[in-house]
């Protein structure tokens, strides 16, 4: 057996990379023969290997048991074997663990080195039987002669704690004398422990806290004051008297030290204790946000990123001093690294107002345009030129950040989220913001359009003020063909179109020109789009046309004629492709509309324009039409379609609207609307007698009989007889779980 060293192992793997597999089977082999010898060098030895087989993905739980072996060895270098592959390859359910609660309290009872080797491997394997059971002799080992195993022993006793929590009473008084040790390292070990217990339950460790406020003043050892400000931070919220006495050496350090780690942790112990709360925080706060925005200008990134955590969580309380730098905050969602412009973006979401909504949208706005793209609009500039696509932008091309698919409909989002939030609370100019929606549909390269066609059609219902300029912009979108050309692609909002088209049908009494508008809205290159939108479309072009021919009837003139009847021809002609359409609503749709304009256009055709009458007075003279007939002068079909959807007009109501509207007096919710029917077919049984059918009985010369009880009936309600009329069966009382069911269909329909 020539593998008997690690190192011969390893120069095998190396020598047999082609067939490797092989190579460890033999090994293993050759191993399971040598962990059986009783030469304790060649069993530590084989253990050895297993160690590192067992780190390439090698079961060797099987050895366990000779794992133990090695680790009783007497001899240091041997049992730190052990140890390590205990540490290696035991689980909490290995049995073997149970043999080495005797061994462990020997070895801590052994000499300093082997001590050391035990409580390391202890922190590793402790399970809660072995927790019980060593617990006290571990504690003992806190008042040990050398401070290395007093440290030691403070870092394993956290791991008993987690394992057996019962001891915790009793070992966290031992504890608290660590933290005056003689030697710093203790200290500091005994800090840490503290630092991770604290969180399970704060209010049993705030009896330290005036030790550990003389380390904090006392000590210069930056990594172990970073472990008590984290203390500190846990503490503050359930003892408020803590926020104050903290405050100044806490504002000393963060303007003195030059320990970035130990400002941060300064600045966010701050934050999360509530020392920036209430008069005294605002000039400590400050102090913060200052330290912070130096951090932003740091070509670290790690600071940069750290920095924007810390200030997102000022934001909610002092908006004003974080607005200061929002220059700089912008300026890091063109940062190269994506975690930055993520947070950079939790930042500016949280510090939105009605004053910088529109810069902070629009430099995200910005951030979509691809370098490649010349002619994309921007917001500004739709909201003079009405969205034109051909406004040409100026994307900035050389620090554009990357335009992953997933970057980008994070941004778009962001860019909803802020405009939408609160109910819009936060815009000021409708007519900017809607124009930030349609050049959010040109840009994005995202799926978001349903979110804007949301946004575009809830603001137009609210806001009446917006609804010219809105028509105005979705003309521009529906007549835009590259916008069309492109629907079918991935991300090209074409939801936006659906908007369009339902805000120019609804709204259609601001349209400048209606009748042009129509050729866009059947123009047969809407196939492309999905089917619910093509639909929309045929219902806008109806809409759009009766207010059109209503308006033409209203201010009729003869000259009129050949252009109505121009219109018509042109529906009539574009309807006959979607009559045949696949989808049954737009097949619905069209079939309906060409019905209705086949009828417009037989009575155009039948219209004969009224007789003129010269009549003179003098030297004066008028013409008068002849109205003897009483007919109009003009079409009637023309108002034919107006009515159908100019009866009420649409508002927004408000969701709890429905809940204020007090219900009418005289109104019983309970009763039925349609009573149950009042003859019964099956046969019932009353009071355990057989009774013949009631269609039977109901039929009878008289009703001798007489009922009385409760009618019980399988399947059905219950029944019985009126007192005024033994004739007429009456409703059965409804039960709780009836009740219930219809007064949830009555809500929710």
């Amino acid at each position: 057996m020539w593998e008997r060293t690690l190192q011969d192992l390893i120069r095998g793997l190396r020598a047999n990379k082609k067939d490797e597999s092989k190579f460890i089977s033999q090994a293993i082999a050759e191993i399971r023969q040598e962990v059986k010898s009783k030469d304790m060098e060649l069993k530590a030895a084989a253990v050895l290997k297993l160690t590192y087989l067992d780190m390439m993905g090698y079961d060797m739980s099987w050895v366990s048991f000779h794992v133990v072996e090695v680790m009783s060895s007497p001899r240091l270098h041997l049992k730190s074997v052990g140890y390590l592959a205990a540490i290696q390859s035991f689980q909490q359910d290995t049995d073997v663990l149970m043999l080495t609660t005797n061994l462990l309290k020997k070895d801590l009872g052994s000499k300093p080195e082997d001590i050391a080797v035990t409580l390391n491997g202890l922190s590793h394997i402790v399970t809660p039987d072995l927790a019980r059971d060593i617990s006290h002799d571990l504690i003992a080992m806190l008042n040990h002669s050398r401070a290395v195993v007093r440290k030691r022993a403070v870092i394993a006793l956290y791991k008993v704690f987690v394992k057996y929590p019962e001891v915790i009473p009793y070992g966290i008084t031992r504890l608290k004398e660590k933290l005056n040790d003689a030697d710093a390292g203790v200290v500091a070990a005994t800090v840490n422990v503290l630092c991770e217990l604290v969180h399970r339950n704060p209010r049993d460790y705030l009896a330290l806290a005036p030790q550990l406020f003389h380390l904090m003043t006392t000590s210069s050892n930056n990594w172990m004051l970073i472990k008590i400000i984290k203390l500190f931070g846990t503490l503050c919220p359930h003892e408020l008297r803590l926020v104050r006495k903290l405050q100044p050496p806490i504002t000393d350090l963060i303007s003195t030290t030059p320990a970035i780690s130990l400002l941060y942790e300064c600045v966010h112990t701050c934050i999360i204790s509530g020392m920036l709360q209430g008069p005294s925080g605002n000039s400590l706060a400050r102090t913060c946000v200052t330290k912070l925005a130096t951090f932003l200008q740091d070509p670290d990134q790690n600071l940069k990123y750290i920095a924007l955590l810390a200030m997102v969580k000022i934001v909610p309380t002092h908006p004003e001093l974080v607005a200061e730098y929002q220059d700089m905050i912008v300026s890091s969602v063109d940062d190269q690294d994506v975690s930055i412009r993520m947070r950079a973006l939790d930042l500016l979401s949280a510090m939105v107002s009605r004053h910088n909504l529109q810069p902070i949208v629009q430099q995200l706005l910005s951030h979509l345009v691809r370098s490649e793209s010349a002619v994309l609009p921007s917001a500004i500039q739709s909201l003079s030129q009405y969205g034109s696509a051909a406004a040409n932008a100026a994307p900035k091309a050389s620090n554009a950040p990357s335009q992953s698919p997933a970057y980008r409909i994070t941004l778009a989002q962001r860019i909803l989220a802020l405009g939408s939030q609160d109910t819009y609370d936060n815009v000021v100019d409708f007519d900017w913001y809607l124009s930030v929606l349609v050049d959010l549909a040109y840009v994005a390269g995202a799926n978001v359009g349903l979110q804007i066609r949301d946004q575009l059609i809830d603001i137009v219902g609210r806001v009446r003020a917006a609804r010219r300029y809105a028509v105005q912009l979705m003309v521009k979108l529906l007549t835009d063909d590259s916008f069309l050309t492109n629907a079918a692609e991935e991300g090209s909002c074409a939801e936006a179109l659906w908007a369009a088209a339902w805000i120019c049908g609804e709204y259609c009494g601001e349209l400048a020109e209606p009748q042009k508008l129509l050729t866009y809205l059947l123009q047969p290159g809407i196939v492309v789009l999905q089917s619910d939108t093509m639909a929309v479309y045929l219902q806008a072009a109806m809409k759009v046309f009766g207010h059109w021919a209503a308006d033409q009837a209203d201010r009729w003139d003869s000259d009129d004629l050949p252009k109505v009847r121009d219109i018509v021809d042109m529906v009539l002609d574009r309807l006959g492709d979607f009559v045949t359409h696949v989808d049954t609503e737009v097949q619905e749709r069209a079939a309906e509309m060409l019905n209705l304009f086949r009828f417009i256009r037989a009575d155009i055709d039948a219209y004969r324009p009224k007789t003129e009458h010269v009549l003179s007075f003098g030297e004066s003279s008028f013409t008068a039409l002849d109205t003897a007939s009483g007919e109009p002068h003009y079409p009637k079909s023309l108002f034919l379609i107006r009515p159908l959807y100019a009866a009420f007009e649409l508002n927004a109501v408000a969701l709890t609207a429905q809940a204020r509207v007090p219900i009418p007096d005289g109104l019983d919710l309970d009763s039925w609307i349609v009573p149950p029917p009042k003859e019964m077919t099956e046969a019932v049984q009353v009071d355990g007698d057989e009774v013949a059918e009631l269609k039977k009985k109901k039929k009878s010369k008289k009703g001798k009989e007489k009922d009385t009880g409760a009618v019980k009936s399988k399947g059905r309600k219950k029944a019985h007889r009126d007192d005024d009329d033994e004739n007429t069966l009456i409703a059965p009382a409804e039960t709780e779980e009836e009740r219930a069911e219809r007064e949830r269909v009555r809500r929710h329909g």
